[in-house]
C-alpha cells in the first residue's frame, strides 16, 4: 500500500524512523519524509541513507505552521515525535504536555486539512494506568487521538500502544552491557520488576499491522513475552561470560513494578487477533446518563493485560531473544 506514496514520520531520527527507512527506504515507495527538530541526526541521517527518496524537514510538532508545510502531499502519517524519558517529563511536565498532547493535535489537525489517508499514532504502556508526567501525557495523546478520529471522514487515525523496546536508546539493556564491559557493577532497581521484550521490527510490524487493518480510534496491542530485571542482567552476565556483581539500588522515581498495556476497562471490548489486541474507541455519545446509570458486569470478570501474567520467559529464553539483537551479536557471536 506504499508503493507510490508519500509517507511522514515524525520524529523520524529516533530507533523507529531508522527502522522503518531499513524496511521501506528501497521499496517502491515515492518519498519519506522525515520531520525533527535536530539537525545534527538529520544530517548524520542524510550522510548514512544517501537516498533521493528521503526528504528532511526542521521543524516542531509544537509549531503547527512547520507542521503544515511538511504535510503537503502526504498521503501517510507514523507520528512517533515525542518526549519520551520519564525523570525529564516529570519535572518539566507543561512540556511533555506541549509536545505529546498538543503537538498531536497539530499533526492530527493538519492531517486533516490536507486530506492525508492513514495517521498511526505510537504510544506506550506508560499511558495505561500512569503514574508518571510522561505517561499522564501520553494517555492524554491518545484521548485526542480518538476525540479527532470521530469526526474525521476522509482521515484514517489510529494509534499503537508497545511497552519498551529492547536496547533502543534510554533502555536497560545498553546500560547493563556498558556496566559489564567497563567491569563495574549491574544496578538493578528491583528484580522482581518486568518489563515487556519486544524487539524494534516488532515495533514497525505493529505499526503496518495498524496501518492496514486499524479502523478509526482502534489502539493496537502486540503480544510480547516478559522478563524480570533479575533474569535479563543474569542472561546478560552469561552471554559477555561476566563475574561481575549485580547490586540493588531500588526503585527509581516514576517506575512502575510491570508494565500494563490493555487495561480492564480495555479488554471488555477488546478484539483477541492472535498476535495483537485491537481496542476499538469508546463510541458513546455525550450523555451522562450513560456513564452514571449503566454499567457493566464484565468488568469485574476480565484482567488487565500486563507483564506480569504475559509468557515470562527463563534465562535460557531470554538469553535466546537478547541474541537476536545486533548490538549483542557482533559482541558474543563469533
Amino acid at each position: 500500500m506504499l508503493n507510490n506514496k508519500i509517507l511522514l514520520i515524525t520524529g523520524g531520527t529516533g530507533s523507529f524512523g531508522n527502522a522503518v527507512l531499513n524496511k521501506f527506504l528501497n521499496s517502491k515507495i515515492k518519498e519519506i519524509r522525515i520531520f525533527s527538530r535536530d539537525e545534527k541526526k538529520q544530517n548524520d541521517m542524510r550522510n548514512k541513507y544517501d537516498n533521493d527518496n528521503l526528504k528532511f524537514y526542521i521543524g516542531d510538532v509544537r509549531d503547527k505552521r512547520s507542521v503544515d508545510t511538511v504535510m503537503d502531499g502526504v498521503n501517510y502519517v507514523f507520528h512517533a515525535a515525542a518526549l519520551k524519558q520519564v525523570p525529564s517529563c516529570e519535572f518539566f511536565p507543561v512540556q511533555a504536555v506541549k509536545t505529546n498532547v498538543l503537538g498531536t493535535e497539530n499533526v492530527i489537525d493538519s492531517a486533516i486539512e490536507n486530506n492525508v489517508s492513514k495517521v498511526i499514532v505510537l504510544s506506550t504502556d506508560k499511558a495505561v494506568y500512569p503514574i508518571n508526567a510522561m505517561g499522564m501525557s501520553k494517555a492524554l495523546m491518545e484521548k485526542v487521538m480518538v476525540a479527532k478520529s470521530r469526526n474525521s471522514n476522509k482521515t484514517k487515525i489510529c494509534g499503537t500502544r508497545y511497552g519498551n523496546v529492547m536496547a533502543s536508546r534510554g533502555s536497560v539493556i545498553p546500560l547493563f552491557i556498558d556496566q559489564i564491559k567497563n567491569k563495574k557493577p549491574i544496578t538493578i532497581t528491583d528484580p522482581n520488576m518486568t518489563r515487556y521484550m519486544m524487539r524494534l521490527d516488532n515495533a514497525v510490524d505493529l505499526v503496518l499491522y495498524a496501518f492496514e487493518n486499524g479502523n478509526n480510534g482502534d489502539i493496537f496491542i502486540q503480544k510480547s513475552p516478559a522478563t524480570t530485571i533479575g533474569i535479563l542482567a543474569k542472561a546478560l552476565k552469561e552471554l559477555y561470560k561476566s563475574d561481575v556483581s549485580i547490586e540493588y539500588i531500588g526503585t527509581r522515581h516514576g517506575e512502575k513494578l510491570y508494565e500494563t498495556l490493555v487495561n480492564r476497562e480495555e479488554m471488555i471490548r477488546a478484539i483477541n487477533l492472535d498476535n495483537y489486541y485491537q481496542i476499538p474507541a469508546d463510541t458513546r455519545e455525550l450523555n451522562y446518563e450513560q456513564y452514571i446509570t449503566r454499567g457493566s458486569d464484565l468488568l469485574s470478570t476480565v484482567e488487565e493485560y500486563h507483564s506480569h501474567n504475559t509468557k515470562r520467559l527463563n534465562i535460557a529464553e531470554t538469553k535466546q531473544l537478547l541474541l537476536k539483537l545486533k548490538l549483542i551479536q557482533k559482541d558474543c557471536l563469533i
